[in-house]
């Protein structure tokens, strides 16, 4: 394969062996300039490993890593133009934000001057222009953040790679530094390489998103295509809420199946993933909670097309969530589904132990051979 200058990080066949485990196995991708990549997965499924050998700390047991199209096998973590943000972030407390920043560039060799103008830019860049003289301990996890990103960004790494840098975190600072996070990188126009096993942060930052399980990237796309169009069952299963049965196929018309379900359910899908169904296989269906329509039984909003996949059952609980909420049904057969509905405070709003009836489309049952 011929460098790719326009790219900011390659990894080429890349391969981990920790004895007989194969932590990393043939993982290859390309990040271009400037762009925000994700790698996704359950814990174990070998994305530290992966960024340690892209920062150097590990080296790859087989494959190539590229930076700007130059190889760095063999070329130390100090040597790389590649900084890290570590989940606990590894501030120093004993220097203030100033000198936190600083110490990169004292380590690099720059002059005072160069390193004052330096430092002051990237407080202003991160919307921190007045902290330089506080302690570490005076700033707040979200100020903390924004010093640990800011020490990285002042050395101008090529690449910036993240590692869970906001686990530490409250809920609702999460949320709020996703948004911080995304803006920085616009702000920077740098590449960011964040791993998380957090499927929403991946999902609102990302440019584009590698899943990742068992040492293998499954699928890589943008947020939109890995939710609307998962290759596999597993980034079906792990990418973004879902309801989920087991069944076998009972028909096949086109592209489209019934599945009788474990359970004794039937119901009408489309094909996703690699391979043919047909009569008899084992099959995985999976329906997002938006795309059911819960209404009470017996209503004329009850009524559905022809064609629709339509399962009653009897509200077992209410999880609110403002307007959007979400609601557990019960199905005949004991199972319970989630559909979300939109609470306005009315009568007509579901409650439980109400009697409804669940409906959606085929087009919305991805079913994947087991």
């Amino acid at each position: 394969m011929q460098p790719n200058t326009e790219n900011d990080l390659e990894c080429i066949r890349i391969q981990k062996h920790f004895g007989s485990v194969r932590a990393v196995d043939d993982v290859s991708f390309e990040i271009p300039k400037g762009s925000f990549f994700s790698i996704l997965g359950p814990s174990g499924c070998g994305k530290t490993t992966l960024m340690r050998m892209i920062a150097g700390f590990e080296q790859p047991s087989s494959g190539d890593i590229r930076i700007k199209g130059k190889s760095v096998i063999g070329t130390p973590p100090n040597r790389r133009n590649v900084k890290m943000v570590f989940q606990h972030l590894a501030l120093f407390p004993m220097m203030n934000v100033y000198e936190n920043i600083a110490y990169g560039l004292r380590c690099a060799g720059a002059s005072k001057d160069v390193i004052r103008t330096k430092v002051h830019d990237v407080l202003e860049r991160i919307s921190l222009p007045d902290v330089a003289n506080r302690e570490i301990s005076q700033l707040s996890g979200g100020q903390k953040q924004r010093i640990a990103i800011a020490r990285c960004m002042v050395l101008d790494p090529d690449v910036l790679l993240l590692d869970e840098p906001l686990g530490a975190l409250d809920l609702k600072l999460r949320e709020a530094m996703k948004i911080e996070l995304k803006l920085l990188q616009h702000q920077f126009d740098t590449t960011f390489v964040y791993i998380t096993h957090d499927q929403s942060e991946a999902l609102v930052m990302s440019d584009n998103v590698a899943i990742m399980n068992q040492g293998k990237f499954v699928q890589i796309g943008t947020p939109q295509e890995l939710y609307h169009n998962p290759s596999a069952a597993f980034v079906a299963g792990f990418v973004g809420d879902t309801n989920r049965w087991a069944g076998r196929v009972t028909r096949v018309e086109g592209n489209t199946v019934e599945v009788e379900t474990e359970a004794g359910l039937a119901m009408r899908g489309s094909i996703r993933g690699a391979g043919a169904l047909g009569v008899g296989d084992k099959v995985s269906a999976f329906v997002r909670p938006e795309f059911i329509t819960a209404t009470k039984a017996g209503t004329s909003a009850g009524q559905t097309g022809t064609g629709q996949n339509v399962i009653d059952g009897r509200v077992d609980s209410i999880l609110f969530n403002g307007a959007n909420s979400r609601v557990l049904v019960r199905d005949r057969a004991g199972e319970l589904i989630e559909a979300d509905v939109v609470l306005t405070g009315g009568p007509q709003d579901l409650k439980p132990k109400d009697d409804v009836t669940l409906s959606w489309s085929p087009e919305q049952t991805m079913s994947f051979k087991a």
